[in-house]
């Protein structure tokens, strides 16, 4: 449990947060149609619990062969939350001048080496709050990995705990241990951020 929490958080997190800078990059720095219509779209993407799409995710990761796979769990995490990191880092792009970038082509570089090498260090702040925030959020997550998963592919932290409990007798010193590693990563993984 403890191994498949840290894995499907820790990918998550990572594609997370690049997929989200590069993306509120984009949307903080261009004015089209399209950047104002993908705005709006992320923006119904906030607005919607998790509990609501789980059934459609569930038939698109049956057909796509994924579902039970911490590979499925991952996919829906950076689906479902990248909303939230996109935001975030678009809210504090807008603080960035753009004229670090266009010194930065004058100089050569291209775009992609000049958000990698120029914005994105100076998005060090807004990266690790996305990091927080995202981290602890899948790493509580109960309802995601009990449905994706299923008891066939090994289990969570929060699901382990959740299992760990039957109906008609609790081993409290197992729920006790579980609880514990369940919140010791995540207070080690906030004072490092």
């Amino acid at each position: 449990s403890l191994a498949n929490s840290v894995l499907v958080t820790t990918l998550s997190v990572i594609v997370l947060v690049v997929l989200s800078a590069m993306l509120g990059h984009y949307l903080a720095r261009s004015r089209s149609r399209w950047a104002r219509v993908m705005t709006v779209l992320l923006l119904c993407g906030l607005m919607i619990p998790p509990q609501v799409i789980l059934l459609p995710i569930t038939q698109v990761l049956r057909a796509l062969g994924l579902m039970t796979t911490l590979q499925g769990l991952v996919l829906f995490n950076v689906g479902y939350y990248i909303p939230f990191g996109v935001f975030v880092f678009a809210g504090f792009m807008r603080q960035i001048p753009v004229e670090l970038e266009e010194a930065a082509a004058i100089d050569g570089a291209s775009r992609l080496q000049a958000f990698w090498r120029i914005v994105f260090p100076l998005l060090r702040p807004a990266s690790a709050s996305v990091m927080i925030f995202l981290g602890v959020w899948i790493w509580n997550d109960f309802l995601s990995p009990l449905i994706i998963l299923g008891p066939s592919q090994g289990t969570t932290i929060t699901t382990g705990i959740y299992r760990a409990i039957g109906q008609y007798q609790a081993d409290f010193g197992q729920v006790f241990a579980l609880m514990f590693l369940a919140t010791l990563p995540v207070l080690v993984f906030y004072l490092a951020l």
